[in-house]
């Protein structure tokens, strides 16, 4: 785990590559050196219908929420923050150089006790394989 989730309002489609912000998001992931490259988890979902602010129909937003497992340092997590935060400001640069854009990160530790998981990836990835 981490779990980088990602909403958007589909208007944001049209201004910005999404692969390539999710390729990038994943690689401040990767650098942050935290995280389990086998737990890395990054989808995103576009918002049909909106309200955003003021209404403005041009108004867009990405909201991202990173769910990660216990245990790590509020240090370690708040530069991974910072890193995925950069990350998705220079993937973001247009949007975010109008006046129409609203862009947040969030990262949330999850409890040990109430969660579960069955993750053969991690395994496949420790052997090398």
């Amino acid at each position: 785990m981490p779990n980088l989730s990602i909403e958007y309002s589909k208007g944001l489609e049209r201004r910005v590559d999404m692969q390539t912000a999710l390729g990038a998001l994943h690689d401040a992931m990767s650098e942050a050196g935290i995280f389990p490259q086998a737990g890395i988890r990054i989808r995103a979902f576009a918002a049909d219908f909106v309200i955003v602010a003021d209404g403005h129909p041009e108004n867009d937003f990405f909201t991202m929420t990173c769910s990660v497992g216990h245990g790590r340092s509020q240090d370690d997590l708040k530069r991974a923050g910072d890193l995925i935060f950069q990350a998705a400001q220079a993937a973001l640069a247009g949007p975010l150089s109008g006046t129409h854009m609203a862009l947040s990160l969030e990262i949330r530790e999850i409890d040990p006790v109430l969660t579960w998981k069955d993750t053969p990836i991690h395994k496949r990835l420790s052997k090398g394989a």
